[in-house]
């Protein structure tokens, strides 16, 4: 038994898992599991550069998850930081922050090696489990960037695409510096239009079509689960290997980009941090079902963090 320590920093979020690591058994117990929106990517899409104000939220939560880490006495810590510090340019401010709080140089990792470590954390424990066909299509929606990975027991092919909620949500919903409330149709058509580029793109080296289970991860699919079982509130246990059908996803986003900020901040189990985002996570969720035909979505809340924490053990 290995105690690992890993944390995932991504354009919109920032989150902590403390475990204790088992190989033999393929087991994963977790210690300590959390997120902090800290909202990394703020602007690069625009500006090409991390905002002080955006380092500061991220440096701020870094020294609370040192603490933890430090309490539970981890043998091991892996920081992956994913699209956000992928394309800034002063992402060596990034390093030198979390290398002085943390102890560790944050790995900006590439889409594909993000994409290995979704792949694994989302299904090392779906083996075996009633009416789930392989290959599976991991699609995990982050901030910045969607990954796409097919594979069976191991991945076949991977690709990651510039398109998440913060960017297109950035990208297409705002004007005057705040975000439009609704969006109009137009808006919404261009950002239809970004997300079925993506799609063409991914396609090109992912065979999304040839998958037999689709598996969503991240935030705004994980959303968009609590949206569907009406939550009272965020509910991780509930939330994990649900299923929502593609008739349900569509209501919700259309709901979604129907609705004011004051609306979807009125839903329980919808994080504060995500009610700006959440239209742009849910519409790229919906497009993937379409374009692949997926009738359902199962629900993982093991991403790309347990897929770190396996690399560590």
């Amino acid at each position: 038994m290995t105690r690992v320590a890993a944390v995932d920093c991504g354009t919109n979020s920032i989150r902590l898992l403390v475990a204790d690591a088992d190989p033999a058994t393929g087991e994963l117990t977790d210690l300590d599991r959390r997120m902090t929106i800290v909202r990394l990517g703020q602007g690069v899409d625009r500006t090409g550069r991390l905002a002080p104000e955006a380092l500061e939220r991220t440096f701020a939560a870094c020294r609370e998850y040192a603490g933890i880490i430090k309490a539970h006495g981890a043998e091991w810590l892996r920081f992956v930081a994913t699209s956000a510090s992928r394309d800034a340019e002063n992402r060596d401010d990034f390093v030198r922050g979390v290398l002085d709080i943390l102890g560790v140089e944050p790995e900006v990792i590439s889409g594909d090696q993000e994409a290995e470590f979704s792949f694994t954390g989302a299904t090392r424990e779906l083996a075996g489990r009633d009416h789930l066909d392989k290959p599976y299509l991991v699609v995990d929606i982050g901030g910045g960037s969607t990954e796409f990975v097919v594979g069976d027991d191991h991945v076949r092919a991977a690709r990651s695409v510039d398109v998440g909620c913060v960017r297109m949500t950035e990208r297409h919903l705002v004007r005057d510096g705040a975000v439009t409330d609704p969006p109009t149709a137009e808006q919404v058509a261009a950002m239809r239009a970004d997300i079925e580029a993506a799609l063409d793109l991914a396609e090109r080296t992912v065979p999304l079509r040839e998958a037999r289970t689709l598996v969503g991860l991240a935030g705004s699919v994980t959303s968009v689960s609590a949206i569907a079982q009406e939550l009272p509130q965020y509910d991780s246990a509930a939330i994990h290997h649900s299923r929502v059908s593609r008739d349900r996803v569509r209501e919700i986003t259309d709901w979604l980009l129907a609705s004011t900020h004051a609306e979807r901040a009125a839903v329980p189990s919808l994080h504060p941090g995500r009610v700006d985002v959440i239209a742009a996570g849910a519409l790229t969720l919906l497009a993937i079902m379409e374009r692949t035909g997926a009738a359902e979505v199962v629900v993982s809340e093991h991403d790309i963090l347990d897929g770190i924490a396996w690399s560590i053990a």
